[in-house]
């Protein structure tokens, strides 16, 4: 399992209601390009959003659905990106100081990703979730989930 950390300078809650609102997804997570539709239920467990991942042409449309949600502290979900496969991402969140800190999880469980071996595999989940919790930070710090 690849694992990153990161500082942010907002509270849990700050960067809950960012992981709350489902129509925020493709600006915090790396390879989601567009949201196309967010269940009522969204963050409840097993409440799913549809996304679309790669560049314009090239868009796969696809799903992640939340498996476990105990705000402000813990989250996770399912990403589906097939063909590459599904992962489970982790977000678990402590407040420090004038902020806190937000741990990232994840690793391949279905499809050909998961057949990547560990070694290869690792570094690229650690290269794109640290620009995962960049965009996580500058969205919570600047208020993005507020009315």
């Amino acid at each position: 399992m690849s694992v990153n950390y990161r500082f942010i300078e907002a509270t849990p809650d700050e960067v809950f209601a960012v992981l709350a609102n489902g129509w925020l997804y493709p600006s915090w997570v790396v390879g989601a390009s567009r949201m196309r539709d967010v269940d009522d239920a969204w963050p409840a467990e097993g409440a799913r959003i549809f996304h679309s991942f790669g560049v314009w042409p090239f868009l796969i449309n696809d799903s992640t659905s939340v498996l476990e949600w105990d705000p402000p502290r813990h989250m996770k979900i399912r990403a589906r990106g097939w063909p590459i496969g599904e992962a489970h991402v982790t977000l678990d969140v402590k407040p420090r100081r004038d902020g806190c800190v937000v741990r990232i999880g994840e690793d391949a469980v279905r499809g050909p990703g998961r057949y990547i071996p560990a070694p290869l595999r690792q570094p690229m989940l650690h290269a794109r979730n640290t620009e995962t919790l960049q965009r996580l930070a500058f969205l919570a710090e600047g208020g993005a989930a507020e009315g």
